[in-house]
């Protein structure tokens, strides 16, 4: 069995965790995994984004208990590599949260660019509750996305963030009911990978990048570079002639 499934539709790459008996705990092997499928899916010119899910009835548990008891900076660095391939993949990346995302987990949910839920989905950070302190930037992810009161409340207070919750707070952008949540990710994905691949791949580190501007004026610097180049581009001068005809036939 393959614990880790890849398919392509519409330029629309999906990773799929595939244990569900461990509930796609991430162990060494499941971390193999996760590399060489995002070194294909990169790799291939015709995927413009990604979806990343698990197999039910969970997204993913974290790391494997047995091998968070003999950790070693080492070995936890390989399971980082897990979730950390995810969050530094130049693509634009959605998190099909299906059910529980649990330590570990939910970093791989947070390294993603937008995180959609299944009604059922849960957020665990759950580090404290094993008595091991929180790892892989988890703490800055979660900050990031929902702020210190809701991070602390998570992580310090122990509060499992149902899909609701989860909406409410911007930890995910839409919930979904169970059933609806991948042709939802599939969807929002597809739109996308309908754009060229170089655009997406800029428009993604740009936004990245806003995150250490701090005025309004290094943000039109930050941007007037890369908006000049799209303009010097042939999608652009194909894009712009199609609108220009569509108006002039009204």
């Amino acid at each position: 069995m393959s614990l880790v499934l890849t398919s392509i539709v519409d330029g629309v790459a999906t990773l799929t965790l595939n244990n569900p008996a461990e509930r796609n705990t991430l162990t060494a092997p499941m971390v193999e995994g996760i590399l060489e499928a995002m070194d294909r899916i990169e790799a291939d010119s015709a995927v413009g984004a990604l979806v990343v899910t698990g197999a039910a009835p969970a997204f993913c548990a974290g790391a494997n208990l047995g091998n968070l008891a003999e950790a070693t900076k080492e070995s936890l660095g390989v399971i980082y590599e897990g979730f950390l391939r995810v969050a530094r993949s130049p693509l634009p990346t959605i998190a099909a949260v299906n059910g529980a995302a649990v330590g570990a987990g939910m970093n791989l949910a947070l390294g993603c660019d937008v995180r959609l839920a299944a009604r059922r989905a849960k957020f665990d950070s759950r580090f404290l509750q094993i008595g091991i302190h929180p790892g892989g930037g988890h703490t800055w992810m979660l900050r990031r996305a929902v702020g210190p009161q809701a991070t602390f409340a998570s992580v310090v207070f122990g509060e499992v963030i149902d899909s609701a919750e989860a909406e409410r707070i911007g930890l995910v952008h839409r919930c979904y009911d169970d059933d609806q949540l991948m042709g939802a990710a599939q969807e929002m994905a597809a739109r996308a990978a309908a754009a060229p691949r170089e655009l997406l791949i800029e428009m993604k580190k740009t936004i990245q990048d806003m995150a250490d501007v701090r005025t309004h004026p290094a943000a039109v610097d930050r941007e007037l570079t890369p908006q000049v180049w799209s303009t010097r581009q042939p999608w652009f001068a194909e894009r712009l002639a199609a609108l220009q005809a569509k108006i002039t036939s009204r």
